[in-house]
């Protein structure tokens, strides 16, 4: 049996396959994904739906065409040729493979063409064309050894192997066999090896030697049985009739091949079942119930006349011989018998002509090899002698370059060391003017919103020590001192942790972090501020909500938006979080019931350039500074930060952070993990 790379019996999963691309909305059917499936359905049911193979392979060919696709082009064509091959139309077979070949062409391409090689090539063997068999089985050979690909070397050498069993020369089928047994144990694949020991236990059988013969093919059934390939499993069974049929046990011969004949029946393999039918035959006969003899071997004469396939009619020719000479009819017999010894004569004579084709091609073949190897090195060494005076002139040559390049690399030095020096100086200047930038900044936010409240706070306690003002008026401007002290207090957290990453640069450090507990934390810390103003927080974030995200920063963002909120909302207002999921990440809102902004306000918000302050429902002051590094926070931790705003009806401020269990994710140089 020839050799193919079959593992698993996958038709099934193939066809859910292409179904599934068949159903999809932008199918199209000229797609090379869908016509590859095509191919490898094509592959799977060769030996199982010959008629679905045919139809596979015109529709591969269709598609192929239409959309210029050159490898399924050459795909299409090999399935059509297995086809015609399986139905023993050689010459057909034989123009498609050579088609198939002929769009293989190309580096892109090596794969295919070593495939349709030996494809080709087992054609030849079959139409016994044992000459452009083994020139075509070496070609390929060839061909999988530059490209190192061992399981279609194994392949290769088995079919050469098969080659010499059929001319009977069977110290040189051995021979091949050893390598390909020893590829075998580099590849380590059990199924491989078990394809490999069912057509050495047929070959012993065929040499008389029953022993190796049944140790060879029991190993490779137990293998087929336990990855159920049926094609395989079948050739095994009747591998084993055989040798039974060579002990003259012709109960478990027949036990086999009748175990062999059920697997067939899902099969679609007419030359295989040529040599099962005439074994059962012959089983029977051996029995002496000539009936049933004479029904199989006569079946196996009728497929070998239809499928062309000379062996077969000849061993068929034999069996009918001997049944109708036991049963006494002399004359089919001896019609049998003059068709046994003219087929008989022709192989002979066929075998011989083709022994020695065999040997002349091989001969042939390593002949051309050794002189191109020869006219290679004839050609080496000329050009051994020409690298030689090509290295003196190279010599000179390098001399001469060497000291003009020497000055040019000093002049190279000094340019690149003034270009260097040069942008180092120009990337300091932008750095300083940076700085000078933010040291103003700094300056003026301190000079417009710490330095009033600072200087009404020194006035009154100035105006208290005089004695301009009494002790119970003082006591009734303590909550606006408060407040102010708080303004300050907050104008300078807000301050400290901005100018820290402006001027040093801040360090993420995300953890999992309970986003509950945060906001909790902050109400509290706010709850007497809105309760100056009656306004009601209510927090709608549950312990669900886990990201991954750096609390100290988040904090800080949580802290400025409810502040926000409770400045810009009246008094007996309301202020909601709540928190949505989305698919990877987690989104907050802080709403208000405050005056809302108009688009000119809405367009200064988060910009780290401007200094842009509002005053509050209650004039209360802020730094202009607390959305700019809301946005700076909520960007480092890998978020996005946005509002939303009705004038009179309020705003909604919205930030997004990854989820917890996306951690390392998000970023893939997990810029939120630098210190975890």
């Amino acid at each position: 049996m020839d050799v193919l790379a079959n593992e698993t019996d996958p038709r099934a999963e193939l066809r859910k396959e292409i179904q599934k691309l068949e159903r999809s909305i932008d199918f199209n059917p000229q797609d090379s994904t869908y016509i590859n499936k095509l191919n490898e359905l094509a592959k799977e049911i060769r030996f199982y739906q010959a008629d679905s193979l045919l139809q596979i392979g015109e529709l591969m060919l269709d598609l192929s065409e239409a959309a210029d696709y050159q490898a399924g082009k050459s795909k299409a064509n090999m399935r059509l040729a297995d086809y015609y091959s399986d139905r023993g139309q050689n010459a057909k077979a034989i123009r498609y493979y050579k088609r198939g070949l002929t769009l293989a062409e190309g580096d892109e391409h090596q794969m295919l063409r070593l495939k349709g090689l030996n494809s080709l090539s087992g054609e030849f063997a079959y139409k016994g064309d044992y000459g452009s068999a083994l020139n075509g089985y070496l070609e390929a050979l060839e061909l999988a050894q530059e490209l190192d690909e061992l399981i279609m070397q194994s392949i290769i050498l088995e079919n050469i192997a098969n080659l010499y069993s059929e001319q009977k020369d069977y110290e040189a089928a051995l021979a091949y066999y050893k390598k390909v047994k020893r590829l075998n144990d580099s590849i380590d694949n059990e199924v491989i090896k078990a394809e490999t020991m069912s057509n050495l236990g047929s070959l012993y059988a065929d040499m008389g030697n029953l022993e190796y013969a049944m140790f060879n093919v029991n190993q490779s059934i137990d293998i087929f049985e336990e990855h159920r390939i049926m094609d395989w499993l079948a050739y095994a069974y009747e591998t084993k009739g055989k040798i039974y049929l060579k002990k003259y046990n012709y109960k478990w011969a027949l036990y086999w091949y009748n175990q062999s004949d059920m697997l067939h029946l899902s099969l679609d393999d007419q030359r295989a079942r040529i040599d099962l039918l005439n074994g059962m035959a012959q089983a029977y006969f051996g029995k002496g119930n000539d009936s049933l003899a004479s029904v199989y071997a006569t079946d196996a004469f009728r497929i070998s006349n239809e499928i062309n396939f000379t062996n077969g009619k000849r061993d068929c020719a034999k069996t009918l011989y001997r049944i109708h000479r036991n049963r006494e009819d002399y004359a089919t017999a001896l019609a049998y018998h003059e068709l046994f010894q003219q087929l008989s004569d022709s192989l002979a004579r066929s075998e011989n002509r083709q022994s020695l084709n065999l040997h002349k091609t091989k001969d042939e073949y390593e002949r051309q090899k050794a002189e191109l190897i020869e006219n290679n090195e004839k050609a080496l060494a000329k050009q051994k002698r020409y690298i030689r005076i090509g290295w003196v002139i190279l010599l000179i040559a390098t001399i001469i370059i060497y000291l003009v390049w020497r000055s040019k690399k000093l002049q190279k030095q000094l340019t690149a060391e003034l270009q260097t020096k040069q942008e180092f100086l120009e990337k300091r200047k932008a750095e300083l003017q940076d700085i000078s930038e933010t040291k103003t900044k700094l300056f003026s936010i301190i000079g417009h919103d710490l330095r009033g409240p600072i200087g009404a706070l020194q006035g009154l306690l100035k105006m208290f020590k005089d004695g301009d003002l009494k002790r119970e008026e003082f006591l009734t401007l303590m909550p606006k001192l408060r407040g102010d002290v708080d303004h300050i207090y907050f104008t300078l957290n807000n301050l400290l942790s901005w100018g820290n990453s402006q001027l040093e640069g801040s360090i993420t450090k995300a953890q999992e972090m309970d986003m509950q507990t945060v906001v909790q934390d902050n109400i509290n810390l706010l709850s007497e501020l809105a309760e100056r103003k009656s306004i009601r927080i209510v927090s709608k974030v549950d312990g669900s909500v886990q990201t991954w995200s750096d609390p100290n920063q988040i904090d800080i963002v949580i802290r400025n938006l409810i502040s926000n909120a409770i400045k810009f909302t009246p008094h007996n207002g309301m202020v909601t979080l709540k928190a949505r999921e989305l698919e990877t990440e987690w989104e907050i809102s802080v709403r208000d019931t405050g005056m809302g902004m108009d688009r000119i306000t809405l367009g200064k918000l988060f910009q780290d350039k401007t200094h842009h302050t509002t005053y509050g429902t209650d004039k209360e002051k802020g730094t202009g500074l607390g959305l700019s590094l809301c946005k700076e926070m909520v960007e480092k931790n890998n978020g996005r930060i946005w509002v939303e705003s009705i004038m009179r009806k309020g705003s909604t401020f919205y930030f997004t952070l990854p989820k917890a269990c996306m951690r390392g994710q998000n970023n893939p140089e997990n810029a939120l993990g630098k210190a975890v």
